[in-house]
């Protein structure tokens, strides 16, 4: 078995790994009948030379391996015929800027396993970036804050590439009282706390925050169970909002008013209420100034994400007054981080949490044997067909939309 960590095609090209070189080196010790190899790239943060001073071998050409790893998705010209791929595919939505990778996959008998698509027996996932999108999200939020306030200036995080570093930067900012909400739960919600409670900002329980009882920079977490409420008035159940999202309002206009930050990393579906609409930002009581929008659906929970943005130019603003996109920083604008690639940012912290896992939980698997089919149950294409677990890909993958039935 020959194995492949992949160049990262996709424009802008990502930084992370699938594996670091301390964790290729791991890898060698625990498995010296198989090879390992890197294909050549002048973008990933871990430098060729890295690899090899480890003793991995370097390749411009990865065709000759069996399996390949990558993180984003690879360009349709890239797919090697035959090959078994893992990566971020974001295909299982049927998102349409996707339709023609699938469609690849398929025509050359690829077999794809998608990262997001392993779960653990109990329905866990295994592996994601999530903590390291919270957490670079809730940099970048104080970092247009700053700028936006005119207060202070931080770097990007992709210019400190480091946790720690970025965090005593941010322990060093004055926020000046503002007051911040936050959505999501998981992985997502839990690199956004650890930020705030690294600076030490005080939570307040959602009555505190919409009260005021707690004085100066303060923070709320609202989860969906804060935010949505059956309109029949019924009891609260996670199972019953997952699958009936139409019969739920969402009651964030009640913080509208006394919030100045939005760090926006909910779970989202389309059929989902959206946190405000876009004529709310018109209104008085809308005193939200900046927000990050880490979940980054387009004109989805956060309506005025009118697009996905790049870590080279993270920020538009939204313009109040005139209800439209415009530059971000002016008087009149709501400004939107929407970065959606939020944990390339801080790669190496990223990979390394990201590559022990899948060292630890995945690699066992494909090497030794799957005995809890969690490879099967993650695997979308095989042998040019859809796996039995996405066949209801079956329709997208021919070119079928719900526009044209």
């Amino acid at each position: 078995m020959k194995i492949g960590l992949i160049r990262e095609w996709k424009k802008p090209a990502d930084k992370r790994v699938a594996l670091t070189p301390e964790l290729c080196q791991a890898f060698k010790k625990t498995y010296p009948k198989v090879e390992l190899v890197i294909e050549s790239s002048p973008n990933r943060t871990f430098k060729d030379r890295e690899y090899e001073a480890v003793g991995i071998a370097v390749q411009k050409d990865v065709s000759d391996c069996d399996i390949l790893f990558g993180i984003k998705e690879v360009p349709i010209k890239k797919l090697i015929e035959g090959k078994k791929y893992l990566f971020f595919s974001h295909t299982i939505k049927e998102q349409e800027y996707n339709r023609e990778l699938l469609q690849e996959v398929l025509k050359k008998k690829i077999t794809l396993i998608d990262y997001e698509t392993l779960n653990w027996p109990n329905g866990g996932r295994i592996l994601g970036f999530g903590k390291w999108a919270g957490i670079v999200g809730a940099y970048n939020a104080f970092l247009t804050w700053g700028k936006k306030m005119e207060t202070f200036q931080l770097p990007p995080a992709h210019k400190t590439n480091n946790f720690e570093k970025s965090m005593e930067l941010l322990k060093g900012v004055d926020i000046d009282g503002a007051r911040i909400a936050f959505t999501g739960n998981g992985r997502v919600a839990n690199g956004i706390r650890e930020v705030l409670e690294l600076m030490e900002i005080k939570e307040a329980t959602p009555q505190e925050f919409i009260s005021r009882s707690v004085k100066g920079s303060c923070f709320v977490h609202l989860t969906n169970w804060d935010l949505f409420h059956r309109k029949d008035g019924g009891e609260w159940s996670d199972n019953h909002f997952y699958n009936n999202h139409q019969e739920y309002c969402c009651e964030f206009d009640n913080f509208l008013p006394h919030t100045d930050i939005l760090i926006n990393g909910m779970y989202w579906e389309n059929d989902m209420p959206p946190l405000f609409t876009k004529a709310d930002t018109a209104k008085d009581n809308f005193k939200i100034k900046v927000i990050a929008d880490i979940t980054c659906d387009v004109e989805g929970s956060v309506p005025i994400t009118m697009k996905d943005t790049d870590i080279y130019d993270p920020t538009f603003g939204w313009s109040k007054s005139e209800q439209k996109e415009v530059e971000p920083f002016g008087e009149d604008t709501i400004d939107v981080m929407a970065v959606t690639n939020l944990p390339t940012e801080m790669p190496k912290n990223a990979s390394n949490e990201f590559g022990g896992s899948l060292l630890e939980h995945i690699i066992p698997l494909l090497i030794k044997g799957d005995n809890d089919s969690i490879l099967d149950k993650g695997t979308i294409t095989k042998n040019g067909k859809l796996n039995s677990h996405y066949t209801y890909l079956q329709d997208f993958a021919n070119g079928v939309s719900e526009a044209s039935e």
